[in-house]
């Protein structure tokens, strides 16, 4: 963004457009109130004078001299000599606005806008002022301040409608704004994104974990069941082995066991005979 720099080259045409015509008209009609102080007022106003055109070219040759620096690139330098010009005179509008200018180019973008606001309270035309407003939103730009950076650049417009580069800079500042809300929108879309995957993965997990819990439930629940059913398989075995009927022997197998018991009886017969004495007699159930 090229900002607009005032260079003074006129010194006599400058001066005398600053001088009020009123002033000297006031003067004028003093000498010919007071003819005997004729030469004596004469000689104040024309070292008055004097003094106001050293202070001046002083003063403009500082601004110049900053200007030289300007354009060779010496921005800080220049800075020096438009700060020495309004320090000679602070009422100095070219002093402020170019000081403004000199910091733009130091990236020193806030000191800029305090230089700038000086030289709109010293604007004395809608040109000046146009300028200032120019400048001014050029360093709000530069400040990401991009809505203040619009409203100057309108602002320098209406003072000055035909202005190409102001309306190059606003046209330049809305696609900016344009540019600064699509960013926003979809870093807003990201975030929202970003976040209800967050949701999904936290429901996904505590999915999970239910599906686990429910798994190890389902487990435990099957795991229950077939001992359940082991235990009742063991027990129906149980039952059907007691429920059972004693396998069948032949004639001839029994009449051995009987005969077998029958031995065994009267073996023990014989022995309880030599204990005590007696027989003892064992009924039968057969």
């Amino acid at each position: 963004m090229k900002n607009k720099l005032t260079k003074i080259k006129s010194l006599q045409t400058r001066f005398f457009c600053e001088v009020p015509k009123e002033s000297l008209w006031n003067n004028r009609e003093k000498l010919q109130r007071c003819p005997e102080k004729k030469g004596l007022l004469a000689m104040t106003i024309i070292v008055a004078l004097l003094l106001v055109n050293t202070a001046f070219s002083q003063t403009r040759s500082t601004i110049n001299d900053g200007v030289d620096k300007y354009e060779k690139g010496d921005f800080a330098g220049a800075s020096e000599n438009f700060q020495k010009s309004i320090d000679e005179k602070f009422e100095n509008y070219k002093g402020h606005f170019n000081l403004g200018d000199a910091l733009y180019k130091q990236e020193k973008y806030e000191d800029a806008l305090n230089a700038y606001k000086n030289a709109m309270a010293l604007a004395e035309t809608d040109e000046q002022k146009a300028e200032v407003f120019h400048n001014v939103g050029n360093s709000l730009l530069k400040l990401k301040k991009l809505k203040e950076s619009v409203g100057s650049y309108i602002e320098s417009l209406k003072l000055n409608p035909d202005d190409r580069e102001t309306k190059y800079n606003l046209s330049y500042a809305l696609k900016q704004m344009q540019q600064q809300k699509q960013n926003k929108d979809k870093n807003q879309d990201k975030n929202k994104k970003e976040k209800d995957d967050k949701k999904d993965d936290k429901k996904k997990d505590q999915n999970k974990d239910d599906q686990k819990k429910d798994k190890n439930k389902d487990d435990k629940k099957d795991q229950q069941n077939q001992d359940k059913k082991d235990d009742k398989k063991d027990e129906q075995k149980q039952n059907k082995q007691q429920q059972q009927p004693p396998p069948e022997i032949s004639k001839e197998e029994a009449k051995r066991i009987l005969d077998a018991l029958k031995d065994d009886e009267a073996d023990m017969q014989k022995e309880l005979r030599k204990k005590k004495g007696k027989k003892v007699k064992v009924e039968k159930d057969w």
